[in-house]
């Protein structure tokens, strides 16, 4: 119970003085003056111990602040928030680790948040609406480095002088590495082509590539969807993993990415075309070297990614089985077949496929281990989809 509105040093010095006579009953001294017996004996205490001094009102600021942080953290924290104005609280406070000057004084992430803001460089975000998760089906999950790369083009943007940039973005999905980005000029086979056998040679062959269904990535009316680039990809050993057209998101982790990129380059392009192509270098490197993942746990992602032991110059020509008839693609996309000519697929020109007898003048046609359609002469020179064909392996 407290004191009663009054002076407050007069109440206490007049309780200590009566409290001092002998015979004196502490209870009910406590009960006259509206105290507790613990409030009397600390102010009788503080008297033993000060005089009257011990009675006057004492400040109620705490000894030590528990949320305090040292200047130079917060200094430091507002540099490294200017450097990368997009990172967020778990990002600088890794890097602020990483630099060693505050070791042991390092805040809580609640803390790094609430600096931020106080100093202007971040906003309270609220839950807003929760979004569902889309489902994903048949693709498949990385789950080591190389397992699977992503990739895609990112949106195009002008740099200075007008010029077109539109990077070509690879990424391995379970280190999130970075393996290239590269603006060209022509989103063509050939162009795209040229990277992959530069990464192919650096990096080794990831066991699946992820791609959406764009040119020239994947085709509408070719069998199975392939192209040039995905059947040059599928003879050499690779898999090959499409979205579902109109959902970018079953390629989430690669979307934010380019989401990343937006924000951190496409609002201020380079001047030039040449200059924007080595901003988007040193942005990669940064990327994989610099900057803490949540999904790795905060690790980066050049920590966990490893070179392909598979190489390029270690893969070997498809072998059909004995089974099988072979057919040459020839220009044009045809065949040779029981005296006639076939027409099969432009993406394959230059490629065996194999044959598989199922009936008379009628066969399964294989392209590697990828069943690619039904060849029936009775129903016409031309491949048929097959009832089974829906990018069935061996």
């Amino acid at each position: 119970m407290s004191w009663e509105l009054r002076s407050l040093e007069h109440l206490r010095m007049e309780y200590v003085l009566i409290a001092q006579e002998p015979n004196v009953n502490i209870s009910e001294l406590c009960r006259s003056f509206g105290i507790s017996r613990r409030t009397g004996y600390k102010w009788m205490q503080r008297y033993r111990e000060e005089g009257l001094p011990g009675l006057y009102e004492r400040s109620r600021r705490p000894h030590k602040i528990v949320n305090a942080v040292i200047g130079g953290i917060v200094v430091d924290l507002v540099r490294l928030r200017r450097d990368h104005p997009h990172w967020g609280p778990k990002k600088l406070r890794v890097l602020l680790e990483r630099e060693g000057k505050h070791r042991g004084e390092i805040p809580s992430l609640a803390t790094v948040s609430r600096i931020l803001r106080s100093a202007g460089l971040s906003e309270a975000k609220g839950r807003g609406r929760r979004r569902r998760q889309a489902v994903v089906s048949k693709l498949t999950e990385g789950t080591y480095p190389n397992h699977v790369w992503t990739v895609d083009f990112k949106g195009w943007w002008r740099c200075g002088d007008g010029e077109r940039c539109e990077p070509l973005t690879v990424r391995d999905l379970y280190s999130r590495y970075l393996l290239c980005v590269r603006p060209l000029r022509k989103r063509d086979t050939i162009a795209v082509r040229s990277v992959f056998e530069e990464l192919f040679q650096r990096y080794g062959l990831p066991t699946v590539i992820r791609s959406d269904n764009g040119a020239p990535f994947a085709s509408t009316s070719g069998p199975c969807g392939l192209t040039r680039l995905s059947a040059w990809w599928h003879s050499l050993g690779i898999a090959l993993d499409r979205i579902k057209p109109g959902h970018p998101e079953q390629n989430g982790s690669h979307e934010r990415m380019h989401g990343d990129m937006a924000r951190e380059l496409e609002r201020h392009p380079s001047a030039t075309l040449e200059a924007e192509t080595r901003r988007l270098e040193s942005w990669r490197r940064d990327y994989n070297q610099c900057r803490p993942h949540e999904s790795l746990c905060l690790r980066t992602p050049g920590e966990c990614y490893r070179i392909s032991r598979n190489r390029l110059e270690s893969v070997r020509a498809y072998e059909y089985p004995p089974s099988m008839e072979q057919r040459l693609v020839h220009t044009n996309g045809y065949i040779k077949l029981a005296g006639g000519i076939v027409f099969l697929s432009e993406a394959l020109i230059g490629y065996h496929v194999g044959l598989e007898p199922v009936g008379d003048r009628c066969w399964k046609v294989w392209f590697c281990d990828l069943l690619i359609g039904e060849i029936d002469m009775a129903k016409g020179q031309r491949l048929q989809p097959s009832a089974e064909t829906s990018g069935k392996t061996i």
